[in-house]
């Protein structure tokens, strides 16, 4: 997953509610003559005001649990319509910043990465205006924006080798729009916010100071490992559906294993091990070939048999 993630994710952070939270409340609770940390805490109206203050939040935080489409039970206070509004404003800024870069329409490299890209987005069901971009460029990369606005960098391309490896990229991009990982992420920026409004009106005011450095700390990081692998899981049962061999998968992220070791690419900075994640690929590896047979795909092996070659092997070379 690229950079590009916490860029757009700016867009949704919710710095207005450190505002309104000091207006509202910071004239009663604040630091000022003779009115210290432990008189605050002496009022009965602090503790009125954290009672009613925990409870709703309590309910709130209940209201706005979901499941995500591994069961994963997560919060999510994120709506659709805002998490879009966003991405649509990141695609517009990775356009103008690549706008030099961006592979003409319908030359053979737009078409092998769109072919691949369509196939896997028809099976997940998702209605979105997908837009789909090769940047030419050796960064190995790539990634979804909310709005299905997808951007590969040609770079990669040596990496996944072959449209299955390229299946393997794209389907775990798209999955995580499909499991709505970074509106997940936003709403936990949301929480971070909140308690921060919280620790500088009844603990200290200078936490404040910390809330952006902070906050923008917890959009970088890496991706939690649970949302990493959920993207791995679905993926590999999108690239099934997609009539895509699945157990190219482990085959992509061994190279990815290799080009680690020369140069990380910046696809993996986001993401857990790449030891982990092929040991779990390989327990999934039964069910994803199940939905594979369910969806009445060739069988690889006989394909491959009558072809006299590897299936679906395409050359390709990174950009400069």
């Amino acid at each position: 997953m690229s950079k590009v993630f916490p860029v757009f994710l700016r867009r949704l952070q919710t710095r207005p509610l450190l505002r309104r939270g000091i207006r509202l409340y910071g004239q009663r609770f604040r630091y000022n003559r003779g009115y210290d940390q432990q008189q605050i805490w002496q009022t009965r109206g602090f503790w009125y005001t954290a009672g009613v203050a925990s409870t709703g939040g309590a309910v709130y935080y209940q209201m706005h649990l979901e499941d995500s489409p591994t069961g994963r039970r997560r919060f999510i206070n994120v709506s659709p319509a805002r998490e879009k509004q966003a991405g649509h404003r990141a695609y517009q800024e990775v356009l103008a910043q690549y706008r030099w870069q961006l592979e003409p329409r319908g030359s053979p490299l737009d078409r092998y990465v769109r072919r691949v890209a369509e196939r896997i987005v028809v099976v997940t069901g998702m209605h979105e205006s997908w837009e789909i971009h090769v940047i030419r460029s050796s960064e190995k990369n790539a990634f979804v924006l909310p709005g299905g606005k997808i951007f590969v960098f040609s770079g990669i391309l040596p990496v996944a080798a072959n449209e299955d490896g390229l299946a393997t990229i794209l389907a775990h991009e798209i999955a995580h729009q499909y499991a709505r990982h970074s509106a997940e992420k936003l709403s936990q920026a949301s929480l971070l916010q909140v308690a921060l409004v919280v620790a500088s009106l009844f603990v200290d005011p200078n936490v404040l100071q910390m809330g952006q450095a902070m906050g923008s700390l917890l959009l970088e990081l890496p991706n939690s490992r649970q949302c990493e692998l959920e993207a791995d899981q679905l993926g590999l049962y999108f690239m099934a559906m997609a009539c895509y061999d699945p157990r190219q998968a482990v085959g992509l992220w061994q190279r990815m294993k290799a080009a680690e070791l020369a140069s990380p690419p910046q696809f993996l900075n986001t993401h857990p091990s790449t030891d982990s994640r092929i040991d779990s690929i390989k327990a999934w590896l039964p069910d994803a070939q199940s939905k594979r047979e369910a969806a009445n795909c060739p069988n690889p092996d006989t394909v491959r048999a009558f072809l006299g070659q590897p299936w679906a092997t395409t050359a390709v070379s990174g950009g400069d």
